[in-house]
């Protein structure tokens, strides 16, 4: 089993940055994937990023040149640096990870508890 624990969620004014982080524990044996989500108000779950475990890195149009998605492999952890936020990135943030328990098992999509991020002045 697999737990992903999230932080770095907060309030902050238009403009400002913010640095989530989801560190990785338990039983792995290796990550692949790993990625950031978003949740707004009566909105559906969208993709705001994605870093392969080779680095290769995606963005959502709406965060391209502001997020910066990186990983720690050494400490499981992946991160996302978030500047020039506006109050439409409001929204709860959850981190994605593909991992293996063991070498025999395929690859399982875990999710972060979501931390909230304001954007708000």
């Amino acid at each position: 089993q697999v737990q992903l624990v999230e932080s770095g969620g907060g309030l902050v004014q238009p403009g400002g940055s913010l640095r989530l982080s989801c560190a990785a524990s338990g039983l792995i044996f290796s990550i692949g994937a790993m990625g950031w989500y978003r949740q707004a108000p009566g909105k559906q779950r969208e993709l705001v990023a994605t870093i392969s475990s080779r680095g290769s890195t995606t963005y959502a149009d709406s965060v391209k040149g502001r997020f910066t998605i990186s990983r720690d492999n050494a400490k499981n952890t992946e991160y996302l640096q978030m500047n020039s936020l506006k109050p439409e990135d409001t929204a709860v943030y959850y981190c994605n990870v593909a991992a293996r328990a063991t070498a025999s098992t395929p690859p399982y999509a875990y999710w972060g508890q979501g931390t909230q991020v304001t954007v708000s002045s």
